[in-house]
């Protein structure tokens, strides 16, 4: 009586194995065709060479940030998509101004001249500069114990180097940046003039990195701007047999603010139109270099995702938004106005994909979300690794991306693409980086990967 019983239950088995099977098949099969159709037919090593050599660099407020805009919505508009606008966002005005002056005009060794850039959001010297004793500290907190006794009237050197023992670069860069960020007001705060910060690579090299500087509200503003790794050396070898002045002058400082836009595009889903699977980048750069990197790769990546799928004629069950985000850098103009939107309408993003780590070759994405749903969700994710595996990838835990992590509250997923970050850090922020440093298979990889992780959200949803 048994028997019949036993071989029901087999059937059924072996039938629920094959249908797994043939559906998990048919994904497979599709992803090769995203990653053959990214690396035959990809636009997006064409699109960034635009946008690095004909925009270049393209500061939230500049003229080069209204081309970009303009530019990156007129590709929209020719891949097919259902709507592409313009998203209003207000975002603050930064000006260089004329190149940076620092040197080492008193010292046991001599005078030298010091490889520096302003830091975003300084201000400037007077038209007289700034003439000090510089002396050395490794952290805000070396800082507060000098007090005013030891800094009044002094420029602060923050020398501390990123931790070259971390394998992830992106932990060295969290572990030293708030020098940079906040060095500057918690210096001032003791009555330094100005400040100087060893740039944040890994790298001994002469290229300084820009960044942002944060000015705390009780706190004084004085100039702030960061040395090139090499010359870090030498001033704090410098320092190390006696004492220094340095002269500082710079022309940089704060207008009123811009308006701006974010570039948006979708394609509607066919099922579930109310659920939005997001993917972007942020169009704005730093004002030296091309912004190739950081974030040119990013936005180029989110275009070329609409590209691709459009490319095997997918038509996706959900909304497939792609933003291209303004003012990343020094504000978050853009992330700010694109979730007061997205909150004012009650959307829901059922995931969000950030690229924002260059255009390296993939190595995963990493994912974050509302604790309240997070485990279930990312458990949904982790059934997808066998199907990535092939292409190097890993889906682990862990950030998103500083444009979209405001979407949280909504309750979806938040993913950040994770190239590799090895080299990455000795481009960020500089003058080199340009379309010179992309790779263009490794750019295609990126496009692939992202596109990918989109399709599988889409046709599984979470």
């Amino acid at each position: 009586m048994k028997r019949p019983f036993l071989l029901t239950i087999c059937f059924l088995c072996i039938f629920s194995l094959n249908s797994f099977s043939q559906a998990d098949n048919e994904d497979a099969i599709f992803i090769r065709q995203i990653y053959d159709k990214a690396l035959t037919n990809g636009q997006c090593y064409d699109w960034l060479t635009h946008l690095t050599t004909k925009i270049g660099g393209r500061l939230a407020g500049s003229p080069q940030s209204l081309a970009a805009v303009e530019y990156t919505k007129q590709v929209l508009d020719t891949l097919g998509m259902d709507s592409v606008w313009l998203q209003p966002c207000v975002v603050p005005h930064w000006n260089r101004g004329e190149k940076e002056e620092v040197r080492i005009v008193s010292s046991a060794l001599g005078s030298m001249d010091l490889n520096a850039l302003a830091l975003g959001n300084s201000i400037g010297t007077s038209s007289e500069g700034i003439i000090a004793e510089v002396i050395e500290a490794q952290s805000l907190e070396e800082v507060e114990k000098l007090g005013s006794t030891g800094i009044k009237g002094k420029i602060v050197f923050y020398n501390r180097p990123m931790d070259p023992k971390q394998i992830r670069t992106f932990n060295a860069y969290g572990g030293a940046v708030d020098q940079r960020v906040f060095g500057a007001s918690k210096a001032a705060k003791f009555g330094a003039v100005a400040v100087l910060v060893r740039s944040m690579t890994t790298k001994l090299d002469d290229f300084p990195h820009t960044g942002t500087l944060v000015y705390a509200e009780d706190s004084p503003k004085i100039p702030g701007l960061a040395l090139s790794t090499n010359d870090a050396e030498k001033l704090s070898q410098i320092l190390q047999k006696g004492k220094a002045n340095i002269f500082i002058k710079t022309n940089c400082g704060m207008l009123s603010d811009k308006p701006s836009y974010n570039v948006v595009g979708e394609i509607k889903g066919s099922t579930y139109p109310d659920e939005i699977i997001l993917v972007g980048g942020h169009l704005d750069s730093w004002d030296v270099g091309q912004g190739a990197h950081d974030d040119g790769a990013g936005c180029v990546h989110a275009m070329d995702v609409i590209q691709i799928l459009k490319r095997l004629n997918y038509q996706p069950k959900r909304t497939i938004r792609c933003v291209l985000f303004m003012n990343e850098e020094n504000g978050q103009g853009g992330a700010i106005a694109y979730m007061e939107a997205s909150n004012k309408n009650k959307e829901f993003h059922l995931a969000a994909i950030e690229s924002d780590a260059g255009g390296f070759t993939p190595r995963g994405f990493t994912a974050d979300g509302d604790e309240s749903i997070f485990v279930e969700k990312f458990r949904k994710v982790t059934e997808w690794l066998p199907l990535v595996e092939p292409y190097g990838l890993y889906l682990q835990k862990g950030g998103s991306g500083a444009d979209i992590s405001r979407l949280k509250s909504q309750k979806g997923l938040l993913f950040g693409f994770r190239p590799d970050s090895q080299r990455y850090f000795d481009y960020h922020h500089t003058a080199a980086d340009r379309i010179e440093a992309v790779n263009q298979r490794e750019l295609e990889l990126g496009a692939a990967s992202m596109s990918t992780l989109v399709y599988l959200l889409d046709k599984h949803g979470l």
